[in-house]
Formats: structure tokens, C-alpha cells, sequence
């Protein structure tokens, strides 16, 4: 299986230098490694140390993409207006006023891990509806 080096890759994200770790393949700090060796003067590391090889490495992270959401505007077209205040009081409370606000816009992509957030809160307001959010990327999934 070829690596394929994904495109905008964050700053100081920590490389791996287990090339020959089975999951290197797919494992995004080993698949960036090479790509920022030729540019950076200082890397972030993986303390080789604490990787194991044996498949269970717990700093793996799977290159695969992933889906992330943008934006939720259009779920308050779709809801009554005391759902839609419970719905965004308790958002705010998880995320922050300003970043609630940023998400909802579609300005920051919403994780995995948030969606589920997020739809949960609709479900425990009254929503029924299976709403989709605004729209939808795949890329990898760096830290999430």
C-alpha cells in the first residue's frame, strides 16, 4: 500500500519515526514524517519509547478520511422557538458562547465526537427530525 501524504498539515503535528511499524502505512504521524523532514527545522516527536509495534500502539491515528460538518444554521428553521433556546443554551454552555456561534456559522468544522454532541442535544430538546447539517468534508481526522 502506497502513503499518500495528506495535504495541509497541521503545525507541529507529532511524527512518528517507526517506519517499520506495521500500522505505518496508515498512520498519520508516520505518513507526514518524510513530508515535513524536508522543510522543517524542528519536529514535534512521538516519544519512540512509548510506541509499540505490535498493533496497539495507542498513538496510532488512522489516515483514513472522515466525515466533519459544517455549520448547522437551517436546524432552528426546523424547530420551535422554545427547542431551538434550550438547543443553543446548552450548546453554548459545551462549547462557549463565541464558538457555539463559529460552529453554527460553519467558520470551524464540527468533529465527529461533536456531531454526536450536538444531535444528542437535539434528541434530549424534542427534535424528532433527522437534521442534516449545513454540509459535509472528509479529510483526516488529525486529533479527534
Amino acid at each position: 500500500m502506497s502513503k499518500q501524504i495528506p495535504t495541509e498539515i497541521p503545525d507541529d503535528y507529532p511524527v512518528c519515526l517507526h517506519s517499520d511499524c506495521p500500522q505505518a502505512a496508515t498512520c498519520l504521524h508516520q505518513i507526514v514524517y518524510p513530508e515535513l523532514q524536508k522543510d522543517q527545522t524542528y519536529l514535534k516527536l512521538v516519544n519512540p519509547m512509548m510506541c509499540t509495534k505490535d498493533g496497539q500502539c495507542k498513538f496510532y491515528r488512522d489516515s483514513k478520511p472522515v466525515r466533519f460538518a459544517r455549520g448547522f444554521i437551517n436546524f432552528q428553521k426546523r424547530m420551535f422557538p422554545d427547542q431551538y433556546d434550550k438547543f443553543r443554551i446548552t450548546l453554548e454552555y459545551e462549547f462557549g458562547r463565541n464558538e457555539y456561534f463559529r460552529r453554527r456559522r460553519g467558520e470551524k468544522i464540527i468533529t465527529p465526537k461533536e456531531q454526536k454532541i450536538i444531535l444528542d442535544i437535539l434528541r434530549k430538546v424534542g427534535v424528532t427530525d433527522d437534521l442534516e447539517f449545513d454540509r459535509y468534508d472528509e479529510q483526516p481526522n488529525w486529533y479527534d
